[in-house]
């Protein structure tokens, strides 16, 4: 498994557990690019989920798609293996977690 699948991997179980709709959009010449690795919606809120392994960053292109979200009123998070606890507290914070 790669780096960033372990990430990934992580997040659909923190995803599991609070019980969020999501998936990740298929690519292959039939999406728009930069598209979040995982699209959500829990309690009514819209969330893009941006997986990366490492250091490395979002392209230009997912940094236009996150910025987008965020303006039309959703979530965009950018989570690696050093910060999944930021994907929990998200979530807590749309529900009633303590």
């Amino acid at each position: 498994m790669t780096p960033e699948g372990k990430v990934k991997k992580q997040a659909k179980a923190i995803l599991d557990y609070f019980g969020v709709y999501y998936f990740f959009p298929a690519s292959g010449g039939y999406g728009r690019a930069g598209v979040p690795d995982i699209i959500a919606c829990y309690n009514g809120r819209f969330l893009g989920i941006e997986i990366k392994a490492g250091d490395n960053q979002p392209t230009a292109l997912q940094q236009r798609e996150l910025a987008m979200i965020k303006r039309r009123g959703g979530v965009a998070l950018v989570i690696n293996e050093t910060t999944l606890d930021k994907l929990h507290d998200t979530l807590c914070g749309m529900s009633s977690c303590t």
